[in-house]
């Protein structure tokens, strides 16, 4: 997450994406589609309620969008189009991810610099984990059933998924935004303030390589084709960034909007998204592991910058609300955040 002046205006901007789950299942030779990905706003889900937000997942085990909120995460049920519960007391809540096979959800909570460990039918909290300071991302690896909690200090909290545990702190030698992992014992996290990769070895939980990611500046969201071993990274140069997982090589970029903050890739369709503040939604086809094209730019809402996918039914989610006019700036603060309108924080619901 891009921190600014505090850290209300931090959580306001949405930053995101993530901590999400490695999707074993992928389909290689994704057509490459001839016209536009078809992606639409099918739905708005009024949420209302106080208290800025974050990153936001989907439970692959129920299709419920769990949207972290201030002090609890909010667990919604697109098809009824409604909250039906929430996970409470996860103070100035940033990151949540998902153990499927566990039934275990996580989140980072940093005014308490821990991660809060619930169980994901009863939402109810099982465990908490102390991580280092201003925890933020979060991501569950399957391979190691190890959670990894990214502290903006530059280190990252690894957790035994079940035990609830802390089993090491990695240094990551730079500010980590958001983390991937392969499923295959990688765990790859950017570093926003290097505009750089981080490559961990997700048994020994020992940094193994720290590539550069130029042309791409400030990468903040990721998302991976673990079939094929390449990640897609939003880049706050407005471009979104495709990587050879094995070698680190930028193997081809395309265009996209301002403030990006997630990404995901969708293996059935072959498509990537990136999602920025701007209000704007870029689809890209992967037509083969080292070609990207951009498919086009879906209008979103201004705000919608953090994302997740269901990738059982290919449903987009973004959450935004509608903003009063930004302040001006002042000396004390140059670059103000416009006051979030009350009640009208809102899911937006995206498929083909």
């Amino acid at each position: 997450m891009r921190r600014g002046r505090s850290r209300q205006v931090a959580s306001a901007v949405l930053l995101a994406l993530g901590c999400t789950f490695f999707l074993a299942v992928t389909m290689p030779g994704a057509p490459r589609p001839t016209g536009p990905s078809g992606y639409h706003l099918a739905k708005k889900i009024p949420l209302g309620g106080d208290g800025l937000w974050d990153y936001l997942e989907v439970d692959p085990n129920t299709h419920h969008v769990l949207i972290t909120r201030a002090t609890r995460v909010m667990v919604v049920d697109p098809e009824q189009g409604k909250l039906v519960g929430e996970v409470p007391k996860t103070p100035f809540v940033h990151g949540i991810a998902v153990a499927p096979e566990l039934a275990r959800g996580f989140t980072t909570d940093g005014d308490t610099s821990a991660v809060t460990i619930f169980d994901s039918n009863t939402l109810q909290k099982v465990g908490e984990a102390k991580t280092g300071k201003e925890p933020d991302a979060i991501l569950f690896d399957p391979n190691s059933k190890r959670v990894f909690a990214m502290n903006r200090t530059g280190t990252s909290t690894v957790i035994d998924a079940m035990s609830g545990k802390v089993e090491a702190t990695i240094a990551l030698g730079g500010q980590p935004e958001f983390g991937m992992a392969d499923g295959k014992g990688h765990v790859f996290v950017n570093l926003e303030n290097k505009s750089a990769l981080v490559d961990i070895d997700s048994k020994s939980l020992k940094v193994q390589h720290t590539w550069p990611l130029a042309p791409c500046t400030e990468p903040s969201g990721l998302a991976i084709d673990a079939e094929h071993g390449r990640l897609v990274v939003g880049c706050h140069n407005k471009i979104m960034a495709f990587v050879d997982a094995t070698n680190g090589k930028v193997v081809g970029s395309v265009p996209i909007g301002e403030g990006v903050d997630a990404n995901r890739f969708d293996p059935v369709t072959g498509f990537a998204f990136a999602s920025c503040g701007d209000g704007t939604l870029t689809v890209a086809h992967e037509d083969s592991p080292d070609k990207f094209t951009l498919v086009e730019t879906v209008k979103t809402e201004q705000g919608a910058r953090t994302m997740a996918l269901d990738y059982a039914t290919h449903t987009v989610y973004l959450v935004t609300a509608k903003f009063e006019p930004r302040p001006a700036p002042t000396a004390e603060n140059p670059r103000p955040f416009p006051t979030v309108v009350p009640g009208s924080f809102t899911l937006l619901v995206f498929t083909r």
